[in-house]
Formats: C-alpha cells, sequence, structure tokens
C-alpha cells in the first residue's frame, strides 16, 4: 500500500505553528496599554519553566500485542481533541425552559483548570490563552500514561 502525504497540508501545519509562534512573540513584546497587568502576566511567564517534549519517548514504550515500536504506522490516525470547561446535570425541564441570556451553573470555580480530552480520555489539564483573537490551551499538567491506562478499566 503506498503512503500518501499532502505537501500542502505539512506547508499549512507548518505555516500555522509559525503564525503562532509569531503571535506568542509579539504578545511577549506587546506593552502598551494594559500597563501593570501586562507586567504581571509577563513576570509569571517567565518564571515557568517550559520543557519541550520529547518525542522519542514516544517510541520507547511497550509494545502492545507484539505490534512493535514502529510509531509511523499510527501518527495520522486522526483523534478528537477537546477541552471541557466544566459540566452538570439538569432534567429535562429546566432544559426546555433555557432561552438566550440564560446561566447554567458548571461543577468548577472561575480559574480552574480545564480538562483536555482525547476522544473521551482525560490525557492533561491546561488553562485558556488567547493568540491573534483564537483561543488555544496551555497544558499545565500532563496525565501519566500509567494513569490514563487506570482510568480505561
Amino acid at each position: 500500500m503506498a503512503e500518501e502525504t499532502n505537501p500542502d497540508a505539512e506547508g499549512m501545519d507548518a505555516d500555522l505553528a509559525d503564525e503562532w509562534a509569531a503571535a506568542m512573540s509579539e504578545a511577549g513584546d506587546a506593552g502598551g496599554d494594559s500597563g501593570d497587568l501586562d507586567d504581571e502576566w509577563a513576570a509569571a511567564m517567565s518564571e515557568q519553566e517550559v520543557k519541550p517534549v520529547q518525542l522519542d519517548q514516544l517510541g520507547a514504550a511497550p509494545s502492545v500485542s507484539g505490534l512493535g515500536s514502529d510509531m509511523e504506522l499510527i501518527m495520522d490516525i486522526p483523534v478528537t481533541l477537546s477541552m471541557e470547561l466544566g459540566n452538570t446535570e439538569i432534567a429535562i425541564r429546566n432544559l426546555l425552559q433555557l432561552t438566550q441570556g440564560s446561566v447554567v451553573e458548571l461543577d468548577r470555580f472561575a480559574g480552574e483548570p480545564l480538562d483536555v480530552l482525547v476522544n473521551g480520555t482525560l490525557i492533561a489539564h491546561g488553562e485558556v490563552v488567547v493568540v491573534n483573537d483564537k483561543y488555544g490551551i496551555r497544558l499545565t499538567d500532563v496525565v501519566s500514561p500509567s494513569e490514563r491506562i487506570k482510568r480505561l478499566k
């Protein structure tokens, strides 16, 4: 079976990554009208220790059912990545009464980290960031592979 690659998609991914990197560096350089608030955020961000993820660590994972460590077989499989702000249970009676402007209370407090889910499985926690008027999420805690396996059972 011949492997097909889409050079346009790879170029678009690289362009998008470059755009985010430029926006993040501009956000760090931007002073301006926000005054002390920007300074507080800049100080807080500079205190964080950012470590790049080593993708080689993924290849070192034990093989499942003798499939080997060839990660290339699964690298192009699409998954659904979602962020969960919170949730609640609501009776259908109350659900039907919701209108524009209604407020639904969630089970989380303001400032609590969001859950990052891949295909419905919790993989990390993070916080919302805004770059060039688009939402993003900065991962603050990644769930260990052993903990993910425990949650599946």
